[in-house]
């Protein structure tokens, strides 16, 4: 049998059948109802062109539909492209374009950018989504071949050139991270999760790795502090996925009231930097609850990862760090000639795993730069210490975190070097105690011109989600340089 997610999802879920799979508006949805919807939508998917490998959109807000969107895509063979409702409209449009989506399958509030992109067929939740399935066969999904090196995901990430990159997940590929999923995080039978970031994000990964082992995903469409608290007071929530921003507001909120949080086995973190301070506060307050992951796109969320066990107060030298490899992971720190460096020494942070990406879509010279040498060179800098725990130092592409959301600086740095006024503009992320990195945009008026600031985030705003926009902007007669004539950001970060 080949190992695909068909091959893992058509029979393991139908052994859950009655159970609650998902919860989102009150509404609970059966896996036996899942399964349902999800076949009859396969099968409106094969009929509108789609084979296996095909790239197929899922542009929603967090919801049920998306979850039966992710399942009927699997069912039939599909290339998912997960696209973020936080995106500007002419990102959304880029993802569209550049993947070649056949068909997207789209809530009412992105339907149209959908539309305007040229997709060909648009189905929307709505009465398009309901008289979809209620004509499409029933009885089982679609009778499809899919096999272990057809594309399965299509993912965009940010570029350091502004132009996101398609990363390319073959079938076999995201089958076996699905596996590593279930295994790394130790989900058991009885799991209640609770899912309040973008599911387009690794909160779909984890979507998936529930469903296998029979959980209920609680789905909310946004994060809220004292939501998640009533979540895990009244409805049990056992696993959470959070970024650090997230974890401070819902321990700021616990301190507010008395709650209930003995249900709580697992909060899984990571897409950004934590403060020591506020994880030994989490730690003092829920107890080892804590698992920290570290991964990216290209090899989704499970390179390294810091146990429960290993969130050790007495140990603070590990909880600065992001743990050890994962199970079916290899980490090498290398130098610029791509040789290992001594324990303790900072390098690249390369990885070999059985789900690394097959590739950019459509960019083989940066496909070979970031696959070479038989790893995965990540672009993030750190060192391995002598007990093989990987602590991260930098990332090498001027990457920015905010909200656990990542963000290139050349991305930005683009779009405000068109709008009036500006003559230089540098984007940096600095430290915040909330977000983790705030985006800072560092500008240099034109010559005889005054910069604009009212028109540049309005431009910012139209052209840029909003985890991208610069959070302040500050003025400088010129950008700090380098010995070798670059701009100097790590001056601008300290300074």
């Amino acid at each position: 049998m080949s190992l695909t997610l068909r091959s893992l999802f058509v029979p393991a879920l139908n052994r859950f059948n009655g159970r609650p799979a998902l919860r989102f508006d009150g509404r609970v949805t059966s896996y036996a109802d899942l399964v349902a919807d999800a076949d009859r939508l396969a099968h409106v998917l094969v009929a509108a062109g789609v084979t296996p490998g095909a790239p197929v959109a899922i542009m929603m807000s967090n919801r049920a539909e998306w979850v039966v969107a992710d399942q009927a895509v699997i069912r039939a063979g599909g290339a998912k492209v997960p696209v973020n409702d936080m995106l500007s409209a002419p990102e959304i449009a880029y993802v569209l374009r550049d993947s070649g989506a056949v068909v997207a399958l789209a809530d009412e509030g992105m339907a149209d950018a959908a539309r305007a992109a040229g997709v060909r067929r648009v189905i929307a939740v709505g009465p398009d989504w309901d008289a979809a399935l209620a004509a499409a066969p029933t009885g089982g999904p679609p009778k499809v071949e899919v096999a272990e090196s057809d594309v399965g995901l299509i993912m965009y990430t940010g570029g350091t050139t502004g132009r996101q990159k398609g990363v390319v997940h073959t079938q076999r590929g995201l089958a076996v991270n699905l596996l590593a999923h279930v295994v790394e995080t130790g989900l058991l039978d009885d799991e209640r999760l609770l899912l309040t970031s973008p599911l387009p994000h690794s909160a779909g990964f984890l979507a998936q790795a529930g469903l296998l082992k029979g959980a209920l995903a609680m789905i909310e469409p946004r994060f809220d502090a004292d939501l998640v608290l009533d979540r895990i007071e009244r409805d049990r929530a056992t696993f959470l996925f959070m970024v650090p921003t997230m974890i401070y507001r819902m321990l700021d909120a616990a301190e507010r009231r008395t709650v209930d949080l003995s249900s709580l086995r697992t909060i899984l973190y990571g897409a950004a930097p934590i403060t020591l301070e506020r994880l030994e506060q989490g730690l003092r307050r829920l107890g080892p609850v804590f698992m920290q992951l570290y991964g990216q796109t290209e090899a989704p969320n499970f390179l390294t990862r810091l146990t429960r066990e290993e969130h050790d107060l007495a140990r603070p030298d590990r909880l600065t760090s992001c743990g050890r490899p994962a199970t079916m992971v290899r980490i090498a720190v290398l130098d610029e000639a791509g040789e290992p460096v001594p324990p303790g020494t900072p390098g690249e942070i390369c990885a070999r795993a059985p789900y690394v990406m097959a590739g950019y879509h459509g960019l083989a010279a940066k496909t070979a730069e970031t696959l070479r040498g038989g790893w995965l060179h990540t672009g993030d800098l750190g060192i391995l210490d002598d007990d093989g725990y990987v602590h991260l130092l930098d990332r090498k592409n001027d990457m920015i975190i905010s909200g656990g959301m990542n963000v290139y600086s050349t991305e930005v740095e683009n779009v405000l070097q068109a709008c009036p006024g500006v003559g230089q503009v540098a984007v940096v992320g600095v430290p915040h105690p909330d977000w983790g990195e705030a985006v800072v945009a560092f500008v240099v008026p034109a010559d005889g011109e005054d910069f604009d600031e009212p028109a540049t985030v309005a431009r910012c705003r139209a052209e840029l989600a909003a985890y991208k926009r610069p959070k302040a902007y500050r003025l400088l007669g010129s950008l700090p340089v380098t010995a070798f004539g670059k701009v100097d950001k790590k001056a601008l970060r300290a300074g």
